[in-house]
């Protein structure tokens, strides 16, 4: 695949009209998806996709297209040549872009992450057999992913990941289920075991009666995949430089007031776990790391490459928004947090949230699926849907009681335009008083 990339770009750059500039970003994968309904396979396949993203330049004018490819350079070349002519005529027409941006000196690479998946016959194996009895519903997907990047300039990139993921529900009656997931690059048949059986014990609790509680503040403990719908707000514009620039992000107390969260919240952008590639489209290499958050205090944004234009900064990611998390662990063991929570509620799951005061970094949401009652210490029974509203600098700054020791890897299921290469890996939170309205 990685041949058949540059050997496209030496023949479409052959091309080229006297000071033009052709930009190349190259994206496909090799997966299996299987889906899964009752508790038996209802749908197998694959997909072999690959997408080319052009972008013709002369000065400050570009215009940009993108096709669908055969991954034969016979079928393919013929329609991108057609295609690179039209660019070329709608270039004429278009104004300068005062930000427009590129890599005129960015280094060539090629980055290849090391990892273990199974087979499907083996995938399959273990699944069903965990599930046995169960009606569960889920999506397996596994496979490579690619990402290339090509220049006129000289410059060749190329980046290949395998991941899996496996992401389920398992019902017990109308809407009472729980929810897991396990993704990885590197699989381990044990771990997707515990997972499911912690699953069935989740269910078990979910056909005792549901407990109704009053609205109020409850301590509460986030399991990772709860978590990281309140960190997937904090994203939503609260690390790209343009959206702290204009006054519209979610932190900006944190980045203008000093409004600190707790001191063991550390945030990072870890491109350097290797889903995602290390090179943007438009040619800029990203660093292994961006501390965003550190020691509970604002550290440094996201920078895409027409801010950095705008704002006179330097490119350090692809977008403004974090695709490869990662949250520091804090000291709380997970096999101690039914004792620290001691009475309240275990959340594992959080949907529709938003935000009720975006400024304040205001949140509200609903619980989901297993949301489970504890007193003294142990799971007593399920709890109806509850909505919370709070502020994210009470729930991870002055009400954050502690980090578990164990981080989960969580990647991004969708598969919308093709497969996600965006993840995060974080603890669970033990949080006081979470405010609870209904």
């Amino acid at each position: 695949m990685q041949d058949y990339f540059f050997t496209l770009a030496d023949a479409l750059q052959a091309q080229l009209q006297g000071a033009e500039t052709l930009l190349l970003a190259f994206d496909g994968e090799d997966s299996d998806f299987i889906r899964f309904n009752h508790g038996q396979v209802r749908q197998a396949g694959g997909v072999a996709r690959r997408s080319l993203a052009l972008d013709l330049i002369a000065g400050e004018r570009h215009a940009a297209g993108r096709a669908q490819l055969a991954g034969s350079l016979a079928q393919d070349l013929p329609p991108l040549r057609e295609l690179l002519h039209d660019l070329r005529a709608q270039r004429a027409h278009l104004p300068a872009d005062p930000y427009l941006n590129f890599a005129t000196d960015g280094l060539s690479g090629d980055s290849r992450v090391a990892s273990a998946l199974p087979s499907r016959a083996d995938a399959l194996e273990t699944i069903m057999g965990t599930s046995q009895g169960l009606d569960l519903v889920g999506i397996w997907a596994a496979g490579t992913i690619y990402t290339g990047f090509a220049s006129s300039l000289g410059q060749r990139n190329w980046h290949a990941c395998e991941s899996f993921n496996f992401d389920w529900s398992c019902y017990h009656a109308g809407d009472k289920a729980v929810k897991a997931n396990y993704a990885g690059m590197h699989w381990d048949a044990a771990q997707l075991q515990r997972r499911m059986q912690q699953a069935r014990a989740d269910l078990e609790v979910m056909q005792r009666p549901a407990r109704t509680i009053a609205p109020g503040r409850y301590r509460v403990y986030l399991a990772p995949g709860a978590l990281q719908e309140v960190l997937a707000m904090m994203a939503w514009g609260g690390f790209g430089l343009k959206s702290q620039r204009t006054g519209q992000s979610p932190l900006i107390r944190m980045q203008t007031e000093g409004q600190r969260l707790g001191p063991t919240v550390a945030l990072s952008e870890h491109h350097g776990r290797g889903l995602e590639p290390p090179f943007t489209a438009e040619g800029f290499a990203k660093p292994a790391r961006i501390e965003l958050v550190t020691n509970g205090a604002y550290r440094d944004s996201l920078v895409g490459a027409r801010s950095a234009r705008e704002y006179g900064a330097l490119v350090n990611a692809a977008g403004e928004w974090p695709a490869s998390l990662d949250m520091q662990p804090g000291g709380l063991a997970t096999s101690d947090v039914l004792d620290a929570l001691d009475t309240g509620l275990y959340i594992n799951n959080l949907w529709y949230l938003n935000f009720s005061d975006r400024n304040q970094a205001r949140i509200t949401g609903m619980t989901r699926f297993a949301c489970l009652w504890v007193e003294g210490g142990e799971i007593r029974a399920p709890v109806d849907v509850m909505r919370f509203d709070d502020s994210i600098f009470r729930m991870l700054g002055e009400n954050l009681l502690g980090l578990t020791r164990e981080r989960e890897l969580l990647l991004d299921p969708g598969t919308y335009g093709g497969r996600s290469s965006q993840s995060v890996e974080l603890p669970g939170a033990l949080i006081e008083g979470l405010a609870f309205t209904l």
